[in-house]
């Protein structure tokens, strides 16, 4: 995939690189065109909302194409910058590995392939901490409209922790890990214990709206079972959740990646205006 994205880079006059829209929908794992535009929609989308000049990294423009038979017709394309593509990226499924990929790539100004692997363990654990919030956010809503209250939700969560790590609670991991009292737990655990609670949490979100579960000692009993079905899981391989180390504070992970985006923004260059034939600004 790196070798296919470097071959597809093209460059201005400038020096400033860009790639086509059209290039990279099927590396990107697009089969239709229209569903790659939505996804280069909400880029724009994010690229403003950052801040930041879309059209200095986002350059329609129209182009004949000769199709099977012999005639024309004129297709919408785009020019887009690093940064660009890097927010395509971003706002495509990372659980395709060519989007995974292309996070990466498009992030980072190299080819130096332990940087590369370091930052996609850095994005896997940012995409799977996200994923825990949302299924944590989809359960305070589930219980709370069974007669759960907020506390009531704390006191669930605790207890599916402990039976998640061998019977520590979430306070009590907290002092293992020298974590302070106020900060979630979540944002120091590695990749694989997030997703190990997320696992667990989905099963329960999705047994309470299938049975219809109420009341927080039903829903309890519920998320303390599927906690510990993933514990043995994970006991089957040799894991043991509380065994493993914690790792760098996931807010600060996070400042780092938007740090670099802030970067990958001015170092990536400005397209310029053009016409219908982008090849009157960019070099062969």
């Amino acid at each position: 995939m790196q070798s296919q994205f470097d071959s597809l880079a093209q460059k201005l006059e400038d020096g400033t690189e860009f790639w086509y829209a059209r290039d990279l929908q099927k590396p990107l794992g697009y089969a239709e065109w229209r569903n790659f535009l939505t996804t280069i929609s909400r880029a724009v989308e994010s690229c403003e909302t950052a801040k930041f000049d879309s059209g200095d990294h986002f350059v329609a423009f129209n182009k004949l194409i000769t199709h099977g038979k012999g005639g024309q017709r004129e297709i919408e394309d785009f020019m887009l910058t690093r940064y660009a593509c890097y927010l395509i990226a971003q706002n495509g499924d990372p659980s395709k590995e060519p989007i995974a990929f292309a996070q990466c790539y498009f992030a980072l100004q190299t080819r130096k392939q332990e940087l590369i692997e370091e930052w996609m363990r850095h994005q896997a654990r940012l995409d799977a901490r996200d994923r825990l919030r949302e299924s944590e956010r989809t359960l305070s809503r589930n219980i709370y409209e069974r007669g759960v209250d907020d506390a009531g939700f704390g006191r669930i969560r605790s207890k599916g922790d402990a039976a998640l790590f061998g019977g520590y609670t979430t306070q009590e991991m907290k002092a293992r890990f020298g974590i302070t009292q106020n900060r979630p737990l979540a944002d120091f655990l590695p990749t694989l214990t997030i997703a190990a609670k997320n696992l667990a949490t989905e099963m329960t979100n999705h047994n309470v709206s299938q049975d219809d579960l109420q009341g927080e000692p039903t829903i309890t009993n519920e998320h303390v079972q599927n906690n510990e079905s993933v514990r043995k899981m994970l006991g089957h391989r040799g894991i043991k959740p509380e065994k493993l180390p914690p790792e760098e504070d996931i807010k600060k992970l996070e400042r780092r990646v938007k740090s670099d985006e802030k970067r990958l923004e001015k170092q990536s260059g400005k397209l310029p205006e053009i016409g219908n034939d982008p090849g009157q600004t960019s070099a062969p």
